[in-house]
């Protein structure tokens, strides 16, 4: 099934929550709508499903206008966050509920949800109520009452927020397993933006109602279409500082260092601009080298695999990755180096990449 969305606008008043959006998902794809809270992507999700009435725009489902078609006939499965299964049924019975609204033959029904429960692992709770099960049960029963219905597509609000770290990365895994198996076009909103890389074909990053970038979780990472972008996706985000190019000397300066650009092809002729960095693209030592800047450590964060240094320049606060072993305290004076080929440049008052 493809889904697309229209010049799609949703307002609450004088507030546009959803504002001029345009995607196209193709048959069979792993969408993934990611923001921050109130960015529109609920909403957006909700209007694909028709639980939300657009106030203008056109959403099409293979092809086929949907505005004014009610819910049910859209042949689409909404898995939500709060996985509203029906306390007074068993998980046999919230399984079989779609097909028996159906009205299917009884032994149809009942191949169908053990099947669906052999594929998702919980056949043993088929006798057991949602009461009697853990978060991360419950989730997966959720998601075998929206997948026997055999839908044209999916579509998740942030199924996975309620569970711990260590459930939601299993269940991160399992999700992407069934999403290959079944092929079936999913829409799903996160504000984790881990969740986002490691699902989706394609990211669609919203902020304010509107759509900020939609392209393959590599290309975001690697090319962020704005500011927003840069500093939303990654962990930690993308260190960045303003400054001015100096288009004469082929320096950008700020906070009383300067990065020489003769390396790398001039982004602006001279003027403000937003340089980026990401961690990972930083050298930190503690010693000093010729051409890297001072910095004073904040505080050092290890992570087991790595550490994270948050040193400080002026009044501009950075953040690096360094080996495990790295050591220095806080308050010591370290010297870092910026890997200039991974580097992006922002307008600094459109906040648009250049």
């Amino acid at each position: 099934m493809s889904i697309s969305l229209q010049h799609v606008t949703k307002s609450f008043g004088s507030s546009a929550v959803v504002a001029d959006v345009s995607i196209e998902i193709s048959d069979g794809e792993f969408v993934v709508l990611l923001g921050p809270s109130g960015c529109g992507k609920t909403t957006t999700l909700r209007m694909i499903a028709g639980l939300e009435q657009m106030t203008s725009g056109d959403i099409l489902i293979d092809g086929k206008l949907v505005n004014d078609l009610p819910p049910q006939k859209r042949d689409v499965a909404m898995v939500f966050q709060s996985y509203a299964l029906y306390p007074h049924m068993t998980v046999a019975g919230n399984i079989a509920y779609p097909l028996r609204v159906r009205k299917l033959p009884a032994a149809e029904i009942a191949a169908q949800v053990k099947q669906t429960a052999a594929m998702l692992e919980i056949e043993p709770l088929l006798a057991r109520r949602p009461r009697e099960l853990s978060g991360g049960e419950r989730q997966r029963v959720a998601l075998a009452r929206a997948i026997v219905r055999h839908p044209k597509a999916f579509l998740m609000d942030e199924p996975l927020s309620n569970l711990d770290a260590k459930l939601r990365m299993q269940m991160r895994g399992e999700l992407k397993r069934l999403q290959h198996e079944l092929a079936t076009t999913t829409v799903y909103v996160t504000h984790d933006q881990a969740e986002a890389m490691t699902l989706g074909h394609r990211v669609a990053v919203m902020n304010k109602g509107k759509l900020q970038q939609f392209d393959t979780p590599l290309v975001i990472y690697n090319r962020p279409a704005n500011r927003f972008v840069a500093e939303f996706v990654g962990s930690p985000s993308m260190n960045l500082v303003d400054g001015e190019i100096d288009g004469a000397t082929r320096t950008f300066r700020a906070n009383d260092g300067a990065l020489h650009l003769a390396s790398i092809p001039v982004v602006a002729a001279s003027g403000p601009v937003t340089f980026g960095i990401r961690p990972e693209n930083i050298e930190i030592g503690t010693t000093r080298r010729d051409g890297w800047w001072q910095a004073t450590v904040y505080v050092t964060e290890l992570m087991g695999s790595e550490t994270f240094v948050i040193v400080e320049i002026g009044k501009q606060k950075i953040i690096a990755r360094a080996a495990s072993d790295f050591r220095a305290e806080t308050g010591s004076s370290v010297w870092i180096d910026f890997d200039l080929r991974k580097a992006h440049w922002f307008d600094q008052q459109s906040g648009q990449r250049v």
